[in-house]
Parts: C-alpha cells; sequence; structure tokens
C-alpha cells in the first residue's frame, strides 16, 4: 500500500552572515579532496574552509602537491625552511576556487607517495608533516593571496591530526619564541585519534626542536610501553583541541577510548570539544546526483512522494544491476565501508542465520582484511538470491546503494564521526547504528513515540545488532507509515556544513583570545 501522504516538515535552515571580526583561517592538512583524499579529513579540509568563506572569513588551506594540477599554472613562491636539520627548499603554487586560498607546497618528498600518501613508515610521515607544518607556518608572508599574503593579524593555523601536529609546536618553539607571530593561536583538529605518529623515544632527537620542547613528546603508555608520540606534544601546545564530534571528545579522555592519551586529554579538559562533520550537498543530494541519472535510476524530492517513488525506482534499479531478484518488498540493507573490526563487520557476519531469516536484500561495498572479504563472499554464495558483497570502491555505487537502500548498517565498534549516517539520512535511509562517536549525536533512536531519526544499539555485540536491526525490520515490514516519518525526519536534518562553520568559528574566536 502507498503510504498517506504528509505535510512536508520545513527544513531547518541556517542563516549564514558574517561575524562582526574576520579572522585570517590558516588550515593544514595532508589530503584534501578532490586532489588527494583517503577519508574524512580529505572532505572536511575541502568543505570546512568554503562555509568559513561564507560566514565573511579570509581562508587559506595549506596542502601537499603530490601531483602537478592544471589549473596551478606556475609556482607563485619560494622559501627556504629547515626540516629536522636539513635544509630544504619548497615551491608554492596558488589557486583561489570557490573563495578559498588553496595553496599546494611542491617537494620530492610529496610526488614520491602519490599513490600512497602515508606510506614511508612513521618517520618518514613525520618528516613530511614537519615540511608541510612549516610550510603552512610561513605561507602567511610569502604567498600573495590576491596580490596581498596574509600577515600575521588575526591569524589561526588549524592543524588536522597527528600528520601536521609539529605544527603547534613549530609555532611556539621557531617563532613565537622568536618574537614573530606572537598574536597567532593554533587550534589542532582531531579526526582519529588511534593514530598518533608514535616512534621510539630517541626519534624525538630527529625533529630538530631545542631541548626544552621535547618532554612534550614523551609517552610512558601501560599498553603500548614508552614512546615518542607526536599527537600527544600537539595536544599539550595547541591553544584548543576539537575532535569531530561532541561524543568522541568525550570517548577519547576516557582511559579506553584515549589510547593512551586520556590523560593528556583530561589534563587541560577545558580545551577540548567536538563538532560534527557537515556533508557536501554539492556531491550528495538525492535532487541533483548525477550518479542517479542513468541505468534506471532517478533523482529523487525530499517529500513523501519523492521519496517513495524515487526510493522503488532506485531499489529496483539496483537490484537489476546486481543481478539480485526484483522485490519491491524486501527491505534493502546497505553496507558501505572499510572491511575490518573497527567497522564491525564481524557483527554482520554473525547474525548471518538471523538475517537470512528475514525478508531482506544485503549489498555491501568496501574493502579490507582479506580473511572478512573472503567470508563476505562465502556469504553471498550461501544466499544468492539475498547478498551481494562488491570488494572494491566505486563512488558510483557509494551513491546508488545509498539511494537504494531502505537501511544503512553501521555497526561500528567506534566511529569519531561518521559521514555515512549523514548521506543515508539525506537519502531516506534509515540508519541502524551503534551508539558511539558521531554516531550517537546524529542519529536518535526512535522508540515508536518519539521524533527519531534511526535506530540504535549500545554495545557492540551481534546480539544487540540483531535487536536494533529487528526493530527496524519490523517499522519497516509491519509500521511503513511510521517507518517512513523516521526516514523523512531525516531527510529534514540540516546535515550541512554551514552549522558547522559557525560553530568553528566560535571556537576559533575562543583560541584567539586565549592567554
Amino acid at each position: 500500500l502507498r503510504p498517506r501522504p504528509s505535510p512536508r516538515p520545513r527544513r531547518s535552515a541556517l542563516v549564514v552572515a558574517s561575524t562582526s571580526e574576520r579572522l585570517n583561517v590558516v588550515l593544514v592538512g595532508a589530503e584534501c579532496a578532490p586532489f588527494s583524499k583517503t577519508g574524512g579529513l580529505g572532505d572536511v579540509m575541502a568543505s570546512l574552509p568554503k562555509a568559513l568563506v561564507r560566514r565573511g572569513h579570509r581562508v587559506m588551506s595549506v596542502i601537499p602537491m603530490y601531483n602537478h594540477y592544471d589549473e596551478c599554472g606556475e609556482p607563485c613562491a619560494r622559501v627556504s625552511i629547515n626540516v629536522m636539520g636539513q635544509a630544504v627548499d619548497v615551491d608554492y603554487f596558488h589557486v583561489h576556487r570557490d573563495g578559498v586560498d588553496l595553496v599546494f607546497v611542491s617537494h620530492s618528498c610529496f610526488y614520491e607517495v602519490a599513490g600512497d600518501i602515508y606510506q614511508g613508515g612513521t618517520m618518514g610521515v613525520a618528516w613530511r608533516g614537519a615540511l608541510l607544518s612549516q610550510a603552512g607556518i610561513e605561507a602567511v608572508w610569502h604567498v600573495p593571496c590576491g596580490g596581498v599574503p596574509f600577515g600575521d593579524e588575526s591569524l589561526l593555523y588549524v592543524a588536522n591530526d597527528w600528520h601536521t601536529a609539529l605544527l603547534p609546536v613549530y609555532l611556539r618553539a621557531f617563532y613565537q619564541e622568536h618574537m614573530k607571530l606572537g598574536y597567532a593561536r593554533s587550534v589542532l583538529i582531531v579526526h582519529n585519534i588511534a593514530h598518533q605518529g608514535r616512534s621510539a623515544p630517541d626519534d624525538v632527537r630527529r625533529l630538530g626542536l631545542p631541548d626544552h620542547h621535547t618532554g612534550a613528546f614523551y609517552l610512558d603508555d601501560p599498553v603500548g610501553g614508552p614512546c615518542m608520540n607526536i599527537m600527544k606534544a600537539g595536544i599539550e601546545y595547541a591553544t584548543k583541541v576539537i575532535a569531530v564530534s561532541p561524543s568522541y571528545a568525550w570517548e577519547i579522555q576516557t582511559d579506553e577510548g584515549g589510547w593512551g592519551l586520556a590523560p593528556t586529554l583530561r589534563n587541560d579538559p577545558h580545551k577540548i570539544s567536538g563538532i560534527v562533520n557537515g556533508m557536501d550537498f554539492n556531491e550528495w543530494s538525492p535532487e541533483h546526483d548525477t550518479f542517479l541519472q542513468s541505468d534506471g535510476f532517478q533523482n529523487y524530492n525530499t517529500d513523501l512522494q519523492g521519496l517513495w517513488t524515487g526510493k522503488q525506482a532506485c531499489k529496483a534499479a539496483l537490484q537489476r544491476q546486481l543481478g539480485l531478484p526484483e522485490d519491491p518488498y524486501a527491505c534493502m540493507i546497505g553496507f558501505v565501508g572499510r572491511l575490518d573490526e573497527q567497522k564491525g563487520i564481524d557483527l554482520v557476519l554473525n547474525s548471518e542465520g538471523f538475517l537470512m531469516n528475514q525478508h531482506i536484500q544485503m549489498v555491501f561495498l568496501g574493502t579490507g582484511r582479506p580473511d572478512l572479504q573472503d567470508k563476505l563472499y562465502d556469504m553471498q554464495q550461501r544466499n544468492s538470491d539475498k547478498v551481494r558483497a562488491w570488494i572494491g570502491f566505486s563512488n558510483q555505487t557509494a551513491h546508488r546503494i545509498t539511494a537504494a537502500s531502505d537501511i544503512i548498517l553501521m555497526p561500528s565498534r567506534y566511529e569519531p564521526c561518521g559521514l555515512n549516517q549523514l548521506y543515508a539520512m539525506h537519502y531516506g535511509a534509515v540508519p541502524v547504528v551503534h551508539a558511539v562517536g558521531g554516531l550517537r549525536d546524529t542519529v536518535r533512536h526512535f522508540d515508536g513515540y518519539n521524533e527519531g531519526t534511526g535506530f540504535t544499539f549500545e554495545r557492540a555485540e551481534a546480539d544487540k545488532l540483531q535487536w536494533s536491526l529487528g526493530q527496524a525490520l519490523h517499522c519497516f515490514h509491519e509500521h511503513r507509515d511510521s517507518f517512513m516519518q523516521v526516514a523523512l525526519r531525516g531527510m529534514h536534518q540540516d546535515l550541512g556544513w554551514d552549522h558547522a562553520a559557525y560553530l568553528y568559528e566560535q571556537k576559533l574566536l575562543e583560541a584567539k583570545y586565549a592567554h
């Protein structure tokens, strides 16, 4: 039966207005989409700068040049910097795009790792991060953005993850202690605290820092043992530390979630906050998604009629594409992500008996551990009328699975922010998630009566996943009107970057006036 029409809720809107203070913001990161991307960091480096520009700030993004990009033209400046005791010449290339000054740092060390940007072990990545961090600091003087360099007034540096966590340290040790950039402040965004830049304790001598700055790098971890830890020093030296969701900011201050750095974070809890990432509506929008304009897929509006007709058309198209039976009554469940323990794929595999007794079809997209890939293939072989596993990654297929799915499954053991649940909700796919990190902050559990936007479970255990998914499936099959309202509430949330940029702006202003 076709669900009853209902009035479309009005999407919450944020009026984007400039603050009374115009900041000069320099974001420095190891990747930035579409030029380089391995995960969420690349999306943040692409989207957050544009959102800050819309709020009236002047923004520069400093990123490595892994390839010579056609639009970059000729270098606009050259500078000589000292990287871990070695004199290095780097070229700057400048592109003004979407209001953001994109500054590419050119050096052979980046070209050499273009195929795998984090290769080379901890100290190899640390050397490139040290070069990028210092080039980012220096860029405000040397790159003539629009004919006028940024200069050092109202200047905020934003480092991202351990790869550039040396920036706050270098800012103080090499500049502020020498009467330069005295009013500049630094912010460190923690995308995933599990990656910290750990190495042997004596490797701190290779960083080229004065002795009185080396103590901040030492960590005596009860589990991992003594080590040099670049993330630890970045946290201690940064003016503010921002995790990529409020719940993740809390989790990393616990002994269970801090990966050895919880005591460091608890030393100054007022420094720590969390802001959920936004999503890019230019890339992810069911109304305009170019991947839904062929092969039987179709764009659809975010009202009830659009969701119903569009979801049915996309589901049928995906079933044909993957060779599944065309069954409009089967609940299509999608999983898009890495096939590893963190993403909880083993919980899904351990629930095969429960899942295959339901009226569902499951589609997996991802790559990861070979043993988990093999188990997914085996699951497909045993249940060829219900399961398809696409090992690898295809951006087109990710969009199509999101559009076709009734439910998106995210049973992650930990998830700093997560973007797939945002994409899912905007496309009318109801998320079933483990309530951790950004998943807890963005998905409200539906109990049959409240204004929920999905279904959650509290512990990463197969029976808890089955309980939550069972609730979602019961709602889908027996109370379709309610299920559609859950999907519509997800679609009508403000999931974009403008609100996140406002929250970042507040933290940047706090950092500016911090002592």
